[in-house]
């Protein structure tokens, strides 16, 4: 008989398995014939064997995770993270991991964060890391976690050395993946926080500040027994001494859906913000609610806190509620003083653009008018009673020592190139020593580096002054133009009676315009390359016929008015004064005063690059005069300190009839529109403009003008 062959192992149990399916099936098939009940199948043993290979799984993961040696997934680890992080990131140290605990906990030493790539090629931070970490300990509550509520029991840093750096463009080696999408800082509910000895650089291009100092945070006891949690910083940002100090609730047992209560302290030089608040969750710098005071010497210093391009100012002490939510920020209710002058209203900065946007509403009840000389930068009045810092009784002191007028403190050009904004302020009522200012109101607007005051106005007791002003401040070097109106002016609300019930010496309505551009990053050098037009005129009034005379040095007749103190009048017909400005000399293109008795005419400049003023007035009788001294007078010296006077050296005695104008008119009638289309038509004019005809200058008509 013939042997069967030896079949393969795994050959033999197919068929052996196969055997007894067929088997089993058949069996199964002759009890279902017979009508008996399918024997109950088992299972227990299955269930058993299944769950003892699980155990033993599980078993042999604990065993691993329990005894082996941590520093080996130190690669693996600095992997993840680095992918993560976009960066590398590297643990020298010791790394070792507790697991077995409702806190598990991991402790990494010498960590090493570096800089993104970006960032690593650039000079300022090419040999350094973004940071040093000597030791790293992080537990997470397990408890919550099954909650779903992200817990940390611990997190612990010591000796961090940070290296933040931000370029010109915005980007920071602080936002970590997609910059644009940097959102602010959200941490979990943390425990105990720790952090001991750490170092802080920052290197900031776009704002041009740098700051280095130490900080440092822990959960200690108070003087009443109660914990608190402290977070303290001191540096210089800028060379100004730099401090933060934050105390809030004790961290042990917070509550991650209940608001944490806090204090902060900030200061840089003279700048102070205090604000006591919540946030809405514990380490949740996104949201927010405080009661915050600003305070310091000038509001432009909160630049270097907040990244705001707020103007010069006096001294300041503001309060309102500040509140967070993610990049919108609100300042409601807000109430202070800056210099002598009240302030009330709200500020509003989303700051999720490339740009932050500020916008807001402020009043004043009163408007100190000196407090607007800063944001010009001139220094505010520092007489008795006046609010102004150290550093602005120096600057006055030192304008005054100059014999200027215009001041020259430089604009911060960059910071305009860093924020939009659109403002509206508006004061009840102006105090003034100078003017009779009655009410200021102005919009302001900044966008892409282009900053526009339209309107601005202010309101005399009898008047108003209104314009534009433009600084495109896209370059280093601004450039600025000034559009500016005056209309309805009454001159003799600064001229009044020198006797009770007596006439003002001067009664007239005057109204101007200029129309400016300069380069420049100060009002003195914008103003020393000014071009355009100045133009000043008066349609009609009365002055004290006295005063004319004088114009036209009419001794005998003026003196004896003067004398015996008459305050007779004569009509004051039309007096124009124009000036064409270039590269910094306002040149007089016309000067006429005409009255009753005497008619001036003027010529000379305004030098504003050195600010010296040098114009004489030669005037001519309308009368005979027995005795007259022919002399121009004269108007020179210092913008700060101008004198009047008669030029001697032209002085000539002489009788007889008047000879009438010297000059040729240049033609008012076109003028006159620049200051206002009315005027060419309305102004009291029409005598000398008919004179000018008949003395052959090439006047044109105010139809044609237009």
């Amino acid at each position: 008989m013939r042997e069967r062959p030896n079949l393969p192992n795994w050959l033999q149990i197919k068929t052996r398995l196969k055997r007894d399916y067929v088997l089993m099936a058949a069996k199964l098939q002759r009890r279902r014939a017979a009508g008996a009940p399918p024997k109950p199948r088992s299972y227990r043993r299955g269930a058993a064997w299944a769950g003892g290979i699980f155990a033993s799984l599980i078993a042999v993961m604990v065993l691993v995770l329990a005894f082996m040696d941590w520093n080996a997934m130190r690669g693996p680890v600095g992997g993840y993270l680095s992918a993560r992080l976009d960066r590398e990131v590297r643990i020298t140290g010791d790394l070792d991991v507790t697991l077995f605990s409702w806190t598990p906990r991991a402790v990494a030493n010498a960590v090493v964060i570096g800089q993104p790539d970006w960032a690593a090629r650039d000079a300022g931070t090419k040999d350094q890391p973004f940071a040093n970490l000597e030791r790293f300990v992080i537990a997470i509550d397990l408890k919550r976690l099954f909650q779903w509520d992200v817990v940390l029991d611990e997190l612990t840093v010591e000796k961090p050395d940070l290296h933040l750096f931000r370029e010109a463009s915005g980007r920071a080696n602080w936002h970590f993946g997609d910059a644009e999408d940097a959102r602010p800082l959200r941490l979990p509910a943390i425990r105990h926080f720790a952090i001991r000895d750490g170092k802080l650089g920052l290197t900031d291009r776009k704002r041009k500040l740098d700051f280095s100092g130490t900080f440092a945070s822990e959960e200690g006891l108070a003087q009443a027994g109660e914990r608190i949690f402290k977070l303290d910083g001191k540096g210089q940002l800028n060379r100004e001494t730099f401090f933060m100090a934050a105390q809030g609730d004790s961290l042990l047992e917070i509550d991650p859906d209940n608001p944490y209560n806090f204090r902060a302290q900030i200061g840089s030089g003279l700048t102070r913000i205090d604000a006591r608040g919540s946030l809405d969750r514990p380490f949740d710098l996104a949201g927010f609610q405080t009661v915050a005071t600003f305070s310091g010497a000038s509001m432009a210093d909160l630049y270097y806190l907040t990244g705001l391009a707020l103007p010069n100012t006096p001294p300041y002490n503001v309060s309102g509620e500040l509140t967070r939510d993610g990049e919108f920020w609100r300042f409601e209710r807000l109430a202070g003083k800056i210099g002598d002058s009240d302030i009330r209203g709200e500020l509003t900065v989303d700051a999720s653009g490339m740009r932050p946007y500020l916008k807001g509403e402020l009043a004043s009840n009163t408007l100190d008018f000196d407090d607007l000389g800063p944001i010009i930068g001139a220094p505010p009045s520092t007489g008795a009673g006046e609010t102004a810092s150290a550093e602005q009784k120096a600057e006055a002191a030192q304008l005054a020592a100059s014999n200027r007028v215009l001041p020259d403190a430089p604009l911060q050009t960059e910071r305009l190139r860093q924020m939009d904004a659109d403002l509206h302020y508006r004061a009840d009522t102006v105090n003034s020593r100078d003017f009779p200012l009655k009410v200021a109101e102005m919009d302001l607007s900044l966008k892409d580096g282009v900053l526009r005051l339209d309107p601005i106005s202010f309101n005399f007791a009898r008047g108003k002054l209104a314009g534009q002003v433009q600084i495109d401040a896209r370059k280093d070097v601004p450039v600025s133009d000034v559009d500016v109106r005056l209309t309805g002016l009454r001159l003799e609300q600064f001229m009044p009676a020198t006797t009770a019930g007596g006439e003002p010496p001067l009664e007239a309505e005057a109204a101007a315009r200029a129309k400016l551009r300069g380069v420049g990053n100060s009002i003195r050098k914008t103003a020393a390359t000014a071009n355009g037009q100045v133009t000043v005129v008066v349609p009609r009034g009365q002055i004290r016929q006295s005063l004319a005379e004088l114009l036209g040095i009419n001794l005998s007749r003026a003196l004896a008015l003067l004398l015996t103190n008459n305050q007779s009048q004569t009509e004051l017909r039309c007096g124009v004064a124009d000036f064409e400005a270039k590269n910094g000399v306002l040149i007089a293109r016309q000067f006429v005063f005409d009255t009753g008795v005497v008619t001036a005419n003027g010529e000379g400049t305004v030098d504003l690059r050195n600010e010296n003023i040098d114009i004489k007035l030669n005037g001519h009788s309308k009368e005979v005069r027995l005795v007259r001294l022919r002399a121009p007078i004269t108007i020179s010296g210092k913008l700060a300190h101008p004198q009047i006077g008669v030029d001697p050296g032209t002085a000539v005695v002489q009788g007889g009839l008047a000879v009438g104008l010297a000059v040729v008119l240049s033609p008012l009638a076109a003028i006159l529109p620049f200051v206002d289309a009315g005027l060419a038509k309305d102004a009291n004019c029409a005598a000398l403009v008919a004179q000018a005809q008949r003395k052959g200058a090439p006047v044109t008509s105010a139809t044609a003008a237009r």
